[in-house]
């Protein structure tokens, strides 16, 4: 299906889909998850408004397919044409590919889902996180994951949840296409470090308020998040925090909302480890766990197995 500009040329993307179903607003199209992030991201970052319908994205995703639906009309570009002049450099374990907009590249931290470093914007004149998904086609549960975190990063909306400020590849075509780049606004530490620090009353509070206020918002978008812990959450010098990697998130009431293996043990609740049907409350354990580990500067229960987390948390 071919997408077009309000001028009528075409978007520098192409990807082979199934018409399933069309009306005078909206044409439903099959794709496959590798084809879904590689469109996603040249219309998330080029469309000045949101042209993605996250509800039916979230709730119909099925086998190795997605259905998701598209307004079926012309979209005017927010952006200017995309620099599209690449280079290559070795950061930390791994090489970067990224837009020679980003330069002094070092890295701050990886993990299962990407490795980030921090650089600098020439752009925006700013310093900047910029995340290199890991291996995100590698099976369909990384690319599901892929989409997920670009799609609501660029939805979601609030002082205290990590804003999305560019989204990259150095491929240009669908066969070529492996690398995801997420260009972030770049904080001073994680929640990890700042646990190890001597807190008082008030600036725990404030970091806890935090919490729930970025946990509100997506919980009344229909978010939940499922994988909060201390890594996934920064803060900058003056107690500013938000929450980063949507990884794992789901819509409330999907038929996903059943996966037992979310949240990182230490901070799972007991209906998660009992494989039970679990609602928006699992992020609100998380969040009390995180806060005992503040207050203790250890973990609130550390659990040696989903048997043993149960113990502790009885």
């Amino acid at each position: 299906m071919d997408f077009h500009r309000s001028k009528g040329e075409l978007l520098p993307l192409a990807v082979n889909g199934k018409e399933v179903e069309q009306d005078c607003h909206r044409t439903r199209i099959v794709v496959n998850w590798h084809g879904m992030v590689f469109m996603s991201r040249h219309l998330l970052y080029y469309c000045s408004e949101p042209i993605l319908d996250v509800k039916i994205a979230f709730c119909q995703g099925f086998g190795k397919q997605v259905d998701v639906s598209y307004i079926a009309k012309h979209y005017n570009m927010s952006k200017s044409k995309v620099d599209n002049q690449f280079y290559s450099v070795e950061v930390g374990d791994s090489t970067f590919t990224v837009l020679k907009r980003y330069q002094n590249l070092k890295p701050i931290g990886s993990g299962a889902q990407g490795i980030v470093c921090a650089g600098y914007d020439a752009v925006l004149d700013r310093n900047v996180a910029i995340k290199k998904l890991s291996r995100p086609f590698q099976n369909q549960t990384h690319a599901k994951r892929a989409y997920r975190e670009l799609v609501l990063m660029k939805c979601v909306n609030h002082k205290n949840i990590i804003s999305l400020l560019n989204v990259f590849t150095p491929q240009k075509s669908l066969e070529d296409f492996q690398d995801v780049y997420l260009v972030m606004e770049l904080m001073d530490a994680n929640l990890c470090q700042v646990i190890q620090m001597e807190l008082d009353h008030e600036r725990m509070s404030y970091l806890l308020y935090q919490m729930l206020c970025g946990i509100k918002h997506l919980h009344s978008a229909g978010i939940i998040h499922r994988d909060l812990k201390p890594s996934n959450i920064v803060v900058k010098s003056d107690c500013t925090l938000k929450i980063l990697d949507f990884g794992l998130a789901r819509t409330a009431g999907t038929s996903f909302m059943m996966t037992p293996y979310v949240v990182t043990r230490y901070y799972r609740a007991p209906e998660v480890i009992l494989g039970m049907g679990y609602k928006e409350n699992v992020d609100i354990w998380s969040v009390g766990c995180i806060m005992g580990e503040m207050v203790r500067h250890k973990i609130l229960f550390p659990g040696r197995d989903y048997i043993d987390q149960w113990n502790k948390g009885d």
